[in-house]
C-alpha cells in the first residue's frame, strides 16, 4: 500500500512521467534551462528522439533511465537519471555521449563540423572520488587545455547534478536550479506544495505526480517500479558500502584492496540473486564470470 502524495522521480515511471512526454515537455525544458551553461543558449523548443539506438544492456536499462532531445540548432541533450552507483560510471557516460556524435556522421564530403552534446546526470548518489567535496552539487565538466586551463572544445559538455549534496531547506530556495534539486531529491517525501515552490511550472509538477489522482493500473504500474527501484538501490549500495567498509577495517593496503574485491563480488551475487545473468553482473561489478560458478 503507497503511503507518499507523490511520485519518487528516481523511478522509470516517475522520471517519465514528469520529463519523458510530449504534452509535459514543458517541464523538461525549464529544468534544462536552470542548469545548462550560457553557450547553450535558451532552449525554447525541443524534440524526442528514440533512445534505443545507444544499445544500453540490460543493467543500464534498469539503473539509468534517459531521455535524447534536439532543439530547433540541431544541438543534442541527453537526459539521465541515475539511482544507483556504477562501476566505471564515467566511462559509460563518455561512451553513450559518442552515439549522438558518431551520429553526426554524413556519407561523401563532408567537413566535420559537429553540433554541441550535452550529456545531463541526475544522480541519486556521490562519486566516490568527490566525497571532500561536500558542497559541489552542479558539475559541468568539458575538455580542457590543462596548460593554459582554457576549454579547449566546447561542443561537448557533461553537467552532473549530485542530489544527495543538495541540502537546502525549502525556505533558502532562491534560484529556479535550487528549485528543482529540491522538488527532485524531496518530492516523495513532501506532504504539500511548499511556499517557494508557487510558479505555474512547479505547479503543474505537484498535479502529475499525485498518486490518488492515477488510475489502478497506473498506480500498480508506479507501485511496481518503486519496488524495482528500492530492490536495485539496496542491492548495489549495500555491497558497495560492505566492500569498501571491510577493507577499511583491514587497515592495510592489501587487506582493503582484497576487501574492495570481496565487495564487488558481492555486488555481482546479489545481482545474479535479482535475476540478472552472471556474464551481466560480473561485467558490472568489475569481477571474472568465474566467480560466481
Amino acid at each position: 500500500m503507497l503511503t507518499e502524495r507523490y511520485i519518487n522521480p528516481f523511478t522509470d515511471f516517475g522520471f517519465k512521467k514528469i520529463f519523458g512526454s510530449e504534452v509535459n515537455k514543458d517541464l523538461l525544458i525549464a529544468f534544462l534551462n536552470s542548469l545548462l551553461p550560457d553557450d547553450a543558449g535558451v532552449i525554447a523548443d525541443l524534440s524526442f528522439l528514440p533512445t534505443e539506438q545507444t544499445g544500453r544492456s540490460e543493467y543500464d536499462r534498469r539503473a539509468i533511465f534517459d531521455l535524447h532531445c534536439t532543439n530547433k540548432h540541431g544541438d543534442t541533450f541527453i537526459v539521465e537519471m541515475q539511482r544507483a552507483k556504477q562501476n566505471y560510471f564515467k566511462d559509460r557516460s563518455v561512451f553513450y555521449a559518442s552515439f549522438p556524435i558518431q551520429q553526426q556522421a554524413k556519407k561523401g564530403t563532408w567537413d566535420f563540423c559537429l553540433k554541441p552534446v550535452y550529456m545531463v546526470g541526475i544522480l541519486d548518489f556521490i562519486f566516490d572520488e568527490d566525497q571532500a567535496s561536500r558542497d559541489v552539487v552542479h558539475h559541468e565538466v568539458k575538455l580542457l587545455d590543462r596548460s593554459t586551463g582554457q576549454v579547449f572544445y566546447n561542443k561537448l559538455t557533461f553537467i552532473y547534478l549530485e542530489l544527495p549534496k543538495f541540502r537546502k531547506s525549502a525556505d533558502e530556495l532562491v534560484t529556479d536550479f535550487d528549485k528543482w534539486c529540491y522538488l527532485l531529491r524531496h518530492l516523495p517525501e513532501l506532504t504539500d506544495r511548499p511556499q517557494r515552490l508557487q510558479e505555474k511550472v512547479f505547479g503543474k509538477v505537484f498535479e502529475i505526480a499525485e498518486i490518488a489522482k492515477y488510475s489502478p493500473a497506473e498506480a500498480a504500474a508506479y507501485e511496481d517500479s518503486l519496488k524495482i527501484y528500492r530492490d536495485l538501490k539496496n542491492v548495489i549500495d549495500t555491497a558497495f558500502d560492505e566492500g569498501k567498509a571491510e577493507g577499511k577495517a583491514e587497515g592495510k593496503a592489501e587487506g582493503k584492496a582484497e576487501g574492495i574485491e570481496e565487495g564487488k563480488l558481492e555486488v555481482a551475487k546479489r545481482l545474479v540473486e535479482s535475476g540478472m545473468s552472471a556474464e551481466q553482473a560480473a561485467g558490472i561489478a568489475g569481477v571474472p564470470v568465474a566467480w560466481l560458478q
